[in-house]
């Protein structure tokens, strides 16, 4: 299956700026190269931007060779797409530490092995932009540019029209620069195609345009194609890559692995199956059958573990999936007793907490009672021993009665002991 029609049956194929057909053939008739470009903005990227990286996977799997774009000169500037406001402009140092972060995740992603013929390249665009003169760009870029159609774009005409904010000079140019990125990995690497989501349609045209205008004079081969993805939503209309916790991230740093198979697994049932297409490499076949035992037994959620298990393995490999599995399991079960000591602290991170004196319990021990009233688990001592005489009370996963007392035996990994009301109401307690 070739890459169209892949993109195509998942979902991810939103517009072509020569029609399908016509990429098809491009594309089907020799190895080609493609790009598609990062904003720096951050250090890391976000399951939102996955999709993104998901492409140039898709193209490098159809056995085309796959161009990383890092924007660390764009970056400067400032993509208006998507903006309501101006951009606060970043320094070189904070954009070159983005790009560092960013590249460490797309490494890991895209085979950049020098066994592989179409082996992934990561290029910078502040190396060439960078060395461009401002009269330069005028003559030999901005001559082929209309204004008039440049204020129609939507992300210009959003800023124009919302006499607040505006758009500056700066912003305005960069539909420029993205155009002449384009052009020039069209001279220099052969790349006769862009991927991008589909807020990027205008930007694409433009550097297609260019191409045609600048190698068209210049005799050379003008071929030139895009590929847009549609924007990644939730059922609820709701931008994706965002928890309550604020925003999931691809790096284990920002994100743990069990954090984002948490996010996964909790994914609304009417965006499951959707996401399964999205975000994982499972086939076609294996999707329907996912998706028809969903279908016939939604609380199983045995979709939801194939797309949170799929999406953990991608992106933190199948170690970090196996962990993030047991922890899973260990918290359903109530089973925490062999969690290792870093899972733990994963698992349990955004639960209620407080901290106690580990003095508390030596001798006879801590009185449980007492101290489920100090926690989120009970209002009153009245209250915690009415849920201890009636076994609704677990320490660490393991029931226990009315005359139970906390020791350090009690301490997982010397710290921590875990205590919880029925199923699903836990806390945890640190003790030093």
């Amino acid at each position: 299956m070739g890459l169209v029609e892949e993109l195509k049956w998942r979902g991810l194929l939103h517009q072509t700026t020569a029609g399908e057909a016509a990429t098809i053939k491009h594309l089907g008739s020799a190895s080609r190269t493609g790009y598609c470009g990062f904003d720096p903005t951050k250090d890391s990227l976000t399951i939102g931007g996955f999709i993104a990286i998901k492409l140039l996977m898709h193209l490098q799997r159809a056995g085309h060779t796959p161009i990383v774009l890092m924007g660390g000169g764009t970056g400067m500037i400032g993509d208006p797409s998507g903006k309501d406001a101006e951009r606060t402009l970043m320094t070189r140092d904070e954009i070159e530490a983005n790009v560092a972060g960013q590249r460490r995740i797309l490494e890991k992603l895209l085979d950049f092995s020098p066994r592989v013929s179409n082996r992934a390249v990561i290029v910078n665009n502040a190396d060439w932009l960078t060395q461009l003169g401002f009269i330069e760009v005028l003559r030999d870029v901005g001559k082929h540019f209309s204004v008039n159609a440049m204020i129609q774009r939507d992300s210009v005409k959003q800023r124009l029209e919302a006499r607040e904010q505006g758009i500056s000079y700066t912003e305005f140019s960069y539909m420029l620069l993205q155009a002449y990125d384009f052009l020039h990995l069209r001279r220099t690497a052969g790349c006769s195609l862009q991927l991008a989501g589909s807020d990027q349609y205008g930007n694409i045209v433009s550097g297609v345009d260019l191409i045609h205008y600048t190698l068209g004079r210049e005799g050379e081969h003008t071929e030139a194609y895009g590929i847009t993805s549609p924007l990644v939503t939730r059922s609820d209309g709701k931008k994706m890559g965002k928890s309550e916790r604020g925003a999931i991230f691809l790096s284990a740093d920002r994100t743990s692995p069990y954090a984002l198979y948490q996010y996964f697994v909790n994914v609304d049932d009417a965006d499951v199956v959707r996401f399964l297409k999205w975000f994982t490499f499972l086939e076609e076949g294996r999707i329907a059958e996912l998706a028809a035992e969903h279908e016939q037994a939604p609380q199983k959620r045995v979709a939801h573990r194939a797309l949170a298990a799929a999406m953990t393995e991608v992106v933190h490999g199948a170690a970090e999936r196996e962990r993030a599995e047991r922890a899973s399991e260990a918290l359903f079960s109530g089973d925490v007793r062999g969690l290792d000591e870093r899972t733990l602290g994963e698992v349990f991170a955004d639960v209620p907490s407080t901290d106690h004196a580990r003095g508390e319990l030596t001798g006879e021990g801590a009185d449980l009672a007492a101290l489920l009233a100090t926690t989120t688990l009970a209002t009153s001592k009245r209250e915690a021993r009415q849920f201890l005489q009636t076994g609704a009370i677990a320490v660490n996963g393991e029931r226990v009665g009315p005359d139970h007392r906390l020791r350090e035996t009690d301490l997982l990994h010397g710290t921590r002991i875990l205590l919880r009301r029925g199923k699903r109401q836990w806390h945890a307690t640190r003790w030093q």
